[in-house]
């Protein structure tokens, strides 16, 4: 068997990250999962995300510490901005300024001391919330510039940002994941779950990840808490 090539994947605990993650390591990827506690309203996706990291074979799984919240200005880091359980017009305020751009950072510098090929990222432009970072644009001049900073691409080792969701609905995304073993009772998606990892049932993230599976014909295994 040929060497494996070292990853990168950011994995927040939900649904899309869960499924990269399947799709990396059916590259036999060697895979070094990473996330954040960046003053998100919960930490049940970061239970997720560690207990995905381990039950599905990362060779690897480390927690960043920041503090975007410090910065304001999203309803994922303010708890003064209440999280809208209706759609709304243009990019939602549940944008978190910027957190694309620091994550990839993050990912790049790990990836250049594991030496790594590629990151992995579940950004998706088909059914999202309207995010700007979340483009292919944006992801290819993400790469550009980081094939130009880093002391590897400078040597000659380049580093591919990876985003196999891109073009994907999320009935597609929740059918590629089913197909590759992913157990989705596992990942949480909620922007305002509990401690115990119960959606909401009402945020936007909730609403996609519900039509989703709707679409997909398979059965929501979400634990949702009781309607107010």
């Amino acid at each position: 068997m040929s060497k494996q090539k070292k990853a990168v994947v950011l994995v927040s605990g939900g649904l899309d990250s869960a499924t990269v993650l399947a799709m990396a390591l059916k590259e036999r990827e060697q895979c070094y999962t990473l996330s954040f506690d960046y003053g998100q309203r919960h930490c049940a996706e970061l239970k997720a995300a560690q207990r995905l990291s381990q039950l599905m074979g990362a060779t690897e799984h480390r927690v960043v510490s920041l503090d975007l919240g410090a910065l304001g200005g999203s309803a994922l880091t303010d708890a003064s901005i209440a999280v809208p359980e209706h759609a709304t017009q243009g990019i939602p305020i549940t944008y978190v300024p910027a957190r694309n751009t620091v994550f990839l950072s993050y990912a790049l510098a790990w990836a250049e001391v594991l030496q790594a090929e590629d990151i992995f990222i579940g950004v998706n432009a088909v059914d999202y919330s309207g995010y700007p970072d979340c483009r292919p644009e944006y992801i290819q001049a993400y790469e550009k510039m980081a094939n130009l900073a880093t002391k590897a691409a400078v040597e000659g080792r380049s580093i591919a940002i990876r985003t196999p969701l891109i073009n994907l609905s999320k009935a597609e995304i929740i059918r590629q994941g089913l197909d590759l073993g992913v157990d989705y009772a596992m990942t949480v998606s909620c922007y305002q779950a509990d401690g115990q990892g119960k959606a909401c049932g009402r945020c936007d993230s909730c609403r996609l990840r519900k039509e989703g599976f709707e679409k997909a014909g398979v059965s929501d295994p979400t634990i949702y808490r009781a309607s107010r």
